[in-house]
């Protein structure tokens, strides 16, 4: 499937920033449960790639699995080499963006201005995640940005993105959100993580 029929299922891109390799499994239950399908696990957690390989494991079946801040090529090669499907960049450099695709990721690159994003879709990219928001003017870029670029691009708005303001997001012209503190947090119990699900769901 491709990242548009993930997200047509459920618009929330679920950060697991800080994830342990033992809570893997738990958490992955809770998310695929509620219905969240698209899962990253930002590679400044610990032992990232042993855990995007347990994700895919215990969650490919149902979810596109993937690695966040990821910021060479050797990272998407053990990307790859675990399994996950998505790349997840906290910036735009057109070259990553180009080798990505053509080793067969779904590539989401990080871009901050109009021209991060025109050069992010020039190289290939499959959406944009526009970071950080809550920085850079939150739906009145989204709106403005929806104005110039391609018709069919994709707009992730990730950073400050939580349930009182996810359904504007999406109002205002994202097809997804990123959510990580919001969402997830490392050492939180899975009573949290569903009251966490369950306000952000009921939000949209």
């Amino acid at each position: 499937m491709s990242l548009q029929d993930y997200l047509n299922q459920n618009p929330i891109i679920a950060i697991l920033r800080g994830i342990r390799l033992e809570d893997v499994p738990w958490v992955a239950d809770i998310l695929i449960e509620a219905g969240i399908c698209i899962i990253e696990i930002p590679l400044n957690s610990p032992q990232p790639f042993q855990s995007i390989q347990s994700l895919v494991t215990h969650a490919g079946n149902y979810a596109l699995v993937g690695a966040g801040t990821v910021t060479s090529l050797e990272e998407c090669h053990q990307l790859i080499a675990s399994g996950g499907q998505l790349m997840v960049a906290p910036n735009c450099n057109p070259e990553i963006i180009k080798q990505a695709k053509q080793q067969g990721l779904i590539v989401l690159p990080g871009v901050a201005t109009p021209t991060e994003a025109f050069q992010a879709i020039h190289a290939g990219a499959d959406a944009l995640k526009i970071f950080p928001i809550n920085t850079l003017g939150g739906c009145a870029v989204l709106k403005a940005w929806s104005g110039v670029l391609p018709q069919n691009t994709l707009l992730i708005p990730v950073g400050g993105v939580d349930s009182s303001n996810i359904k504007q997001y999406l109002n205002a012209g994202a097809h997804g959100v990123g959510l990580s503190s919001s969402l997830y947090q490392p050492g939180m119990s899975p009573h949290a993580l569903k009251e966490n699900t369950h306000q952000l769901l009921a939000a949209l």
